[in-house]
């Protein structure tokens, strides 16, 4: 039993980590969408890419698109880093809503930035990394605590 505490205790350490790198990204991408400099916001999603070929005179409604981006990395942030305090604890629907969030968020991060080249390893990456860590340690937790109840 204090095998999965420790899990649980680790995954919820990892989503609040994740939770709190995806509000500030999301507060900075709305940032520059607020102040009319969409390139800047653009440039801070795409790292890898040359920040000169992304200057450019976006229209509103390319900016109206990456500020509801950087809406989503807000809210799914806070979900996300509200969930581990629960999971802290051992709640399980918390791991399933941080779960869901995160990682569902993640993974069109690495299917649409990473494997099109369009950003460096750090941070994001290593935000993938985070949330796939602490989806599989919660999840472990969560069914080695269901096997223990059965026996």
């Amino acid at each position: 039993m204090k095998y999965t505490t420790i899990l649980l205790k680790t995954s919820a350490l990892l989503w609040i980590v994740w939770g709190l790198v995806h509000v500030l990204a999301g507060v900075m991408t709305m940032k520059g969408v607020l102040t009319q400099d969409i390139s800047a916001a653009i440039i801070g999603i795409a790292d890898a890419v040359n920040p000169e070929s992304l200057k450019m005179d976006y229209p509103k409604a390319a900016g109206a698109v990456i500020g509801q981006h950087g809406f989503n990395l807000l809210w799914i942030g806070l979900v996300t880093f509200i969930s581990a305090f629960f999971i802290w604890k051992g709640n399980k629907p918390a791991i399933f809503l941080a779960a869901i969030c995160g990682g569902l968020a993640d993974l069109g991060y690495f299917l649409f930035l990473d494997l099109g080249s369009y950003v460096h390893f750090v941070p994001g990456t290593i935000m993938t990394l985070i949330s796939s860590a602490a989806i599989l340690l919660s999840f472990y937790a969560h069914l080695k605590t269901k096997a223990t109840y059965r026996s």
